[in-house]
């Protein structure tokens, strides 16, 4: 088939007609260079078709010319109109002026150089100066370089009674006009004008108006005439190509386009640009040269157009809006009936074809319209913008009668494709090495990623979906992985219980994180259905929840053993009275308190005994402290043996405590006791939450306070003996010294 189609664009070439238009290529050495690259020919294949190709028969020569109209044209009757009509033909062998730069004025008419059998008239149109005929006619001619197209224009001269003469008479040019018809003879028709027009000097196709050239110059403006041509091959046997003989001109042209188009989108990709849809002039000048060769309709060559692209577009990358010219196109033009049966199921089919790949190409949208690559957004609208002008057209729909809705059909894709993404993705993180503490950390990199696409989904993709189907892709793609997850992770977690290694233990905080985010999402989802799955997900981790809280005591305590055991007991600043352990137990209790906040424990009984063991290791911790920092500071002041600095740390010690006086006092702010109260007081009497709460807080305060005293007792001991000591020394001093030194 593609050797056929290649003698066809030879054939085409070789017998190529009209003046080329100013954006095509002129040179056929040049088309036939380009078609054989494009067809991937070599050199003796081409040589070998193209001989063939010369020996084939030479078509039959056409030109279609449309008399549209004529305007301001000779009024001949006593009425002041005309009853016009043309006369047209080709003249074999045109008659070349003497001169090139003199334009000799044709005075004979197409009577007098055609044969009778070769002269088309059309109809009369009577009483008007711009007369509407819209009709064709096919001339044959054999030579483009000799033959010349010829149209009169003659006003129709009825036989008519002076007496009826009179009766049409309006004015003194009317009289003039009867005495001038009574002198010539009777039934005589009246020249208007005509149009001489060398074939070689005529485009492929073309449309304009024409000045209707007299014969003498008695009447040099005799307005002008409509015309449209088409050089063309007569259909019926007019071409000996294998092609013509066996398929409909426009699937060959199709098949032409299509070959040609892959071959331009191929080079663009090679040179690592983008293809707009644009062909080049070599491809241009081959297809418009088919096209009018073969006489197909802008609606068949659009029709083509579409068959091609939609059809490449399912193979080859590029921009989908490269469609939407030939949708609006066939919308424009559409009429059913101008279509064979054949025709009507092809393009069906093709509009089937692209809507089921369309919506494949949206199932895979993560896939393939990835945002790390430019303009995938911009190519999954114009892929969403395709598909609903399509359905849309008229055709589409007197065609495709039983396709389903597309919304529907979308929002399937949508949720299947979210299904697919879920599994591929579940089974690209799946742990290499079976163990809890693993599982923990792939289920929490498939969270992750869970997360990042419901944001995509979210904050990109939404909008173009909401615009063009109505349709939220994030509440369908948030309820189906809320789904997924929820039965994958609990399926995973089966095996935990309360002797996880620590490991393990930290793996299920960051998916229990992972989890509360998701779940958070569901304030995004404008409509849902009964319970989420993901709803009573904490029940999951009661095991759990021990070791974590554990672990946060213990990080709170090592670092605070660790901050005693660095401070020196010196201000912490020039403007702080306390020293630098005290802001880093403040940092202790800020991620004690940032525990609680993540945990944020949906059951309200379960939540406040969590609530009772932070405190009571946020007491420990600062009961404990007080404890570390005098023993600190007794250890500095034995290694000095300087009373005065060992006063000075006391001092600082004092401050200290008092420092962490007011970080447990600001505890029930903090850990927002008053919203647990709220939450609880249905399950948990008020009392019981001041009996325990308040007043293991009150007690710890308390101790805090005994401890302040007793270390400033201690400061009053060490500084009564010093000053004891020093007046002592006073005492004892030489008479000769003078008592203020």
């Amino acid at each position: 088939q593609l050797l056929q189609l290649y003698e066809e664009v030879l054939y085409t070439i070789r017998h190529r007609l009209g003046k080329p238009e100013h954006h095509h290529v002129a040179d056929s050495q040049e088309l036939y260079t380009y078609v054989q690259k494009a067809f991937g020919m070599d050199e003796e294949e081409h040589r070998v078709i193209l001989q063939q190709v010369e020996e084939l028969e030479s078509p039959i020569f056409c030109l279609k010319a449309t008399v549209k109209e004529a305007k301001g044209i000779l009024g001949k009757d006593v009425s002041g109109f005309s009853d016009p009509y043309c006369l047209l033909g080709i003249e074999a062998r045109s008659q070349e002026p003497a001169h090139p730069d003199h334009k000799k004025r044709m005075k004979a008419v197409v009577k007098d150089l055609i044969p009778e059998d070769q002269i088309h008239r059309t109809q009369v149109i009577s009483q008007t100066l711009s007369p509407v005929w819209d009709e064709t006619f096919i001339l044959e001619f054999e030579d483009v370089e000799t033959a010349s197209f010829h149209l009169d224009m003659w006003d129709s001269d009825v036989v008519e009674s002076v007496r009826h003469k009179l009766g049409e008479l309006t004015d003194l040019h009317g009289l003039k006009r009867i005495f001038k018809d009574a002198r010539k003879d009777k039934g005589q028709d009246d020249f208007l004008g005509n149009v001489v027009l060398r074939l070689k000097d005529l485009h492929c196709w073309s449309d304009r108006w024409y000045p209707l050239e007299p014969r003498t110059e008695t009447y040099p403006n005799r307005g002008q005439c409509h015309l449209q041509f088409l050089l063309t091959h007569k259909k019926a046997g007019g071409r000996a190509t294998a092609s013509s003989r066996t398929q409909p001109s426009y699937t060959v042209h199709r098949h032409l386009l299509q070959q040609l188009v892959r071959h331009e989108l191929l080079q663009r990709q090679a040179g690592s640009s983008a293809w707009d849809g644009e062909l080049g002039p070599h491809a241009s000048t081959v297809l418009y040269l088919h096209a009018t060769q073969k006489d197909l309709s802008h609606f068949h060559q659009v029709m083509a157009q579409w068959l091609a692209y939609s059809k490449l577009y399912q193979s080859l990358e590029f921009d989908s809006t490269c469609l939407l010219h030939q949708i609006t196109s066939i919308e424009y033009q559409w009429l059913q009936e101008r279509l064979r049966p054949e025709q009507k199921a092809e393009l069906a089919e093709s509009f089937q074809s692209l809507l089921t790949y369309g919506v494949s190409l949206i199932r895979r949208y993560r896939i393939i319209f990835p945002l790390s690559v430019p303009r995938s957004a911009e190519r999954l609208q114009s892929l969403l913008r395709v598909l609903v002008q399509m359905c849309k057209m008229k055709a589409f729909r007197e065609l495709c009668t039983l396709s389903p809705d597309l919304p529907e059909m979308v929002s399937t894709a949508l949720k299947s494709g979210t299904v697919e993404w879920f599994h591929m993705k579940k089974q690209h993180l799946k742990p290499m090495v079976k163990s809890m503490e693993e599982n923990g950390k792939a289920l929490s990199r498939l969270l992750v990623e869970v997360i990042g696409d419901l944001q995509q989904c979210q904050k990109i993709w939404n909008k173009f979906f909401i615009n063009t189907f109505k349709l939220n892709l994030f509440s369908i793609a948030y309820l189906e992985l809320e789904s997924l997850v929820a039965e994958h992770v609990q399926e995973q977690l089966q095996e935990v219980d309360s002797s996880m290694s620590k490991p393990t233990a930290e793996s299920l905080f960051q998916l229990y994180m992972n989890l509360q985010e998701l779940y958070r999402m569901k304030d995004f989802v404008p409509e849902r259905d009964g319970p989420l799955a993901l709803s009573k997900f904490h029940q999951w981790f009661k095991e759990a929840v021990p070791q974590w809280l554990q672990k946060a005591y213990t990080i709170a305590l090592e670092r605070a053993q660790r901050a005693v055991q660095m401070d020196q007991l010196t201000p912490f600043g020039e403007h702080n009275k306390h020293s630098t352990s005290t802001v880093d137990l403040s940092t202790c209790y800020a991620q004690i308190v940032k525990t609680w906040q993540q945990l944020s424990w949906p059951d309200p009984e379960e939540a406040f005994m969590i609530m009772v063991k932070l405190v009571e290791d946020m007491c420990k911790i600062a009961l404990l402290y007080c404890r570390l920092i005098k023993g600190r500071a007794e250890a500095l002041s034995l290694s000095e043996q300087n009373e005065g600095e060992a006063a000075n740390r006391l001092c600082i010690v004092v401050n200290n405590i008092k420092q962490l006086r007011l970080l447990v006092l600001r505890l029930p702010s903090q850990l927002e006791w008053a919203q647990l109260e709220q939450r609880t007081e249905a399950v948990i009497d008020r009392q019981q939450i001041q009996h325990t709460l308040h007043n293991q807080l009150d007690s710890t305060v308390s101790c805090l306070d005994h401890e302040i005293q007793g270390v400033v007792q201690a400061l009053a001991t060490k500084l009564e003996k010093g000053i004891a000591r020093h007046i002592q020394e006073l005492s004892s001093s030489s008479n000769t010294q003078e008592p203020e030194d």
